[in-house]
């Protein structure tokens, strides 16, 4: 007899290992709007935006990149709002991968990248969006 998949409550933690830290740390707070939660020492910072926590681990510079990530994903609530952040990251420089679009589920995102080549997705997935 197999155990039951208990349930849980969505992705709501991504670490990120980063060369530097202050500026990852300013794109997350000033630009995406998280707030500190917890800095438990000057290597380590985390994030939280209410619904989720973001977790910033400074490392050494050795080259290359210790892990890497496809991407980590901002959700909104309705779908104008893609557009509102585009256009707002897009005027305080952020590298922008592509415009955004609607996607054939409903969905609408675009793609851009934090301050070490992290990309971030910000989207309005219906299932999961209140709008």
């Amino acid at each position: 007899m197999s155990l039951p998949r208990p349930p849980h409550a969505g992705m709501r933690h991504v670490a990120l290992n980063v060369l530097d830290l202050p500026l990852v740390e300013s794109f997350y707070v000033d630009l995406l709007g998280f707030a500190v939660e917890w800095r438990p020492d000057e290597d380590n910072v985390y994030l939280c935006s209410g619904v989720d926590n973001l977790a910033l681990h400074k490392v050494a510079d050795t080259g290359s990149k210790a892990q890497a990530l496809a991407h980590t994903g901002i959700i909104v609530d309705l779908i104008d709002q893609v557009d509102q952040w585009y256009d707002y990251l897009s005027e305080n420089g952020v590298k922008m991968h592509n415009q955004a679009k609607t996607h054939r589920d409903g969905a609408r995102s675009f793609y851009c990248s934090d301050p070490e080549g992290v990309v971030v997705q910000v989207i309005f997935h219906p299932p999961l969006s209140k709008g």
